[in-house]
Formats: C-alpha cells, structure tokens, sequence
C-alpha cells in the first residue's frame, strides 16, 4: 500500500506538471522556487514629494522633515530664487519664483516653502508621479495662532486690543481693501490653497472647491493629530519611521497664548466658514484613510513607537531636553525667526557631541530660514548665499 501511494503520488504530480506545462509553457521556468515563495514586493519609497506648506499649520516641522530626506537620499529640492525665502507667496505661484528653474526644468524631487497654489505652475516644476500633500489646523486655534504672530503685519489685527475683542465684531477691524495684508485675519488656509478667502460661502462653491482639491493632492493631514499624521505620511510615502521624526519647530511659549471665550470660538467658525468647512471634510477623510490602511489599533503602536523614539533623540541631542524661550537659546544661529507678540520656542543642543551627532542633531533643530539657506548654498555653492547664517559645522561640512 505504500508503494501504491508514491506511485499515485508521482502520477498525480506528473499530470499535474503537464497541465501547468501545457497551459504556461512561455512562463514555466521564469520563476525560482524561491521567487514563488517569496512574499509581495515591498513598496518602493516616494522620492518626488510636493508639499503645500500652509500657515500655523506646524507646517515648518514639517519642512525641517522633507530637507532631512532630501539630503540624507542625495535629492534636489526646488528652492526660491535669489534672496527669498518664501516661493512668491502671496502671488499666486509661477515657476519663475524657483531658482534655476529654467536651465532645471522637472529634475526636482522636494518642494515645499511657502507658496499660493497654482497647480498649472507647479506641474511644471515637479515630475509626472509627484505625490501632492498638505495639512490643515482646527481653525479656532489658527486663528488665536495666526493673531499672535501676525499681530504686526495684519491691519486687521493690530486695530484691535486682543484676539476675543477682534472676533467679537470682525467686520470693524477688517477691509476687503487691505486683503493682500489681511490674508490672515481670514480663511488663511483657504487663501494658501489658491482660493478666494473672501468668497461667499456657498455650498455649490465649497462643493466644487473640495472636489478640486481631492484631485490636486493625495493627501491631506491634520495637524492636531501630529504624531498620528506623521504615522499616515510614512506609510503612505513608504518611508522609515527615522524618516518622519521631528523636533517640533515654530512653536510659540505658553505665555503668549490668548484664551478665547466661547463665543469667540463659535465665531471663528462663522468668520472662517470657509477654512472650517474644509477642515471638517479633511480631517473625516483623514480618520478614514487611517481606518482603511493602518488601523487604530496598529496607530496606536506606531504612534507610541514614534515617541519612543523622539525621546531617545531628545537625550542624544538636547541639553534641556525641551524647548526654551527666545533669550534662552545660546546658539544665535539656531534662532528662529521671531515674530509678532509670539515668543518662538528653539533649542539647545549638548556640547558633549561628536562631529558627526552634532550635525544630525543640528539638522534636526535647525529653524526654516537657516536650512532654506543651507540647501541653498549646498545646491547652488557658486550663487550668493541667502542672507541668514547657519552653523559653522555646516559651512565645514559641505568640503567633506
């Protein structure tokens, strides 16, 4: 009986090797043992990436991530021309705002400085298979943000004592007139988008806008959900958990934060109804997204691993281990812009570290003028550097 079985055996395997060999004859000998065997190709890591890199959004932290990538892969990013800092914003964006753009033309592989989208310009600059993202910011806390730090710059901010007597009767202080200047006292990140930030608000109108911007972008994030955003970016992008961690940047001191009233809160979804309709119809796509790829039981590990991970970084790197305020910051070249009444938070790196921690630590704190000026200068060496100074080490390490 044995016998009779490996005899069956063997039948049943020659019957079944004619039959693949008869119906796969062009394909039978294309795959090892072990390529059948093999489990799905990993994902490929998205290396062209266009960000829009809107206002109060942490969107810097975000920049100090896309500059890491583009030099730690050795990529190009489409930086502004001459001695901006910023890629034409608020004109709506053409490529003419991009340095070297025209000898360039679609070799970049980063984008993200500030910029008014205008998806016809950056088409241009960035290639075919670009992944488009942004990110958006519960608009109640924008606003406070975006009053603090623009309270100089915007005259519909500086017309008024404090956050809660502008919104009480926005109309007082804002004019239609002074909306290059005004842009954000109102609908800011619609404004950021490319859109009218004082249109009406209409349901036809939001409908379509919101239609075009799921065709513009791949992806949206929420900034009050960072650390889970981040997570979405990785996989998203197929990226290393090494490649999405951050130092948060631009952050402001808790002294400068003005409390707002419930009423204020209910009327900055009034005043920016366009903002907060947008914010709405993202941030539900966005806990869908996670829904239907990570998971929230995966999140929730990522997530932890993520700030496992921060912390180390934050022993290596930082003396205080936290941020600090403006006169606290030893390292003047580590200073972030300041603006407004807001006191923005930098760093404080350990003096025990070796060459080669200090850069990536440096890197990881760097503030975005000072690393807009670096890539600059590491791109373009025989051009005029950018006026904002970066760290000694840099200087030197760009000959090694």
């Amino acid at each position: 009986t044995k016998n009779l079985f490996f005899v069956n055996l063997f039948l049943g395997l020659a019957f079944l090797l004619g039959f693949f060999h008869a119906n796969n004859r062009n394909h039978l000998f294309q795959w090892s043992s072990a390529e059948l065997l093999a489990s799905p190709t990993p994902c490929q890591p998205k290396t062209n990436v266009m960000f829009l890199k809107t206002h109060k959004t942490a969107s810097s932290t975000i920049l100090n991530i896309l500059f890491r990538f583009t030099e730690r892969y050795k990529l190009t990013a489409a930086l502004p021309a001459d001695h901006r800092f910023h890629l034409g914003y608020p004109e709506r964006f053409v490529t003419d705002f991009v340095e070297n753009f025209q000898s360039q033309g679609q070799s970049y592989n980063i984008m993200c400085n500030h910029l008014r989208f205008n998806p016809a310009e950056v088409h241009k600059v960035m290639a075919k298979n670009t992944f488009y993202f942004s990110i958006l910011r519960n608009p109640i806390a924008l606003l406070e943000s975006s009053y603090v730090y623009y309270k100089n710059a915007a005259p519909a901010f500086s017309r008024s004592k404090n956050v809660n007597e502008y919104l009480a009767s926005p109309l007082k202080y804002y004019r239609k007139e002074d909306y290059r200047k005004n842009i954000y006292a109102k609908n800011n990140m619609w404004f950021d988008f490319g859109y009218d930030n004082n249109a009406e608000d209409n349901e036809q109108y939001i409908q379509s806008v919101l239609h075009e911007t799921e065709e513009n972008f791949h992806l949206i994030l929420i900034a009050d959900y960072f650390d889970e955003s981040m997570i979405l970016l990785k996989h998203t992008l197929c990226w290393d958990l090494d490649d999405v961690i951050y130092f948060k940047l631009n952050s402001r001191s808790n002294e400068t934060v003005q409390a707002l009233t419930p009423e204020s809160k209910e009327r900055v979804k009034e005043w920016c109804s366009l903002d907060w309709k947008l914010y709405l119809h993202y941030n539900q796509s966005f806990w869908r997204r996670i829904e239907e790829t990570i998971g929230l039981e995966e999140l929730e590990k990522e997530v932890n691993d993520l700030r496992r991970r921060q912390k180390e970084l934050m022993e290596t790197c930082l003396l205080d281990q936290e941020a600090v305020v403006k006169a606290q910051i030893k390292n003047k070249a580590l200073l972030p812009f300041q603006s407004g009444s807001a006191n923005i938070l930098g760093y404080n790196l350990r003096q025990d570290l070796d060459n080669e921690t200090l850069k990536k630590c440096q890197k990881m704190v760097m503030p975005e003028l000072q690393y807009t000026s670096y890539l600059y200068s590491l791109q373009y060496p025989h051009k005029k550097r950018k006026p904002m100074k970066f760290p000694e080490l840099w200087s030197s390490s760009q000959k090694t």
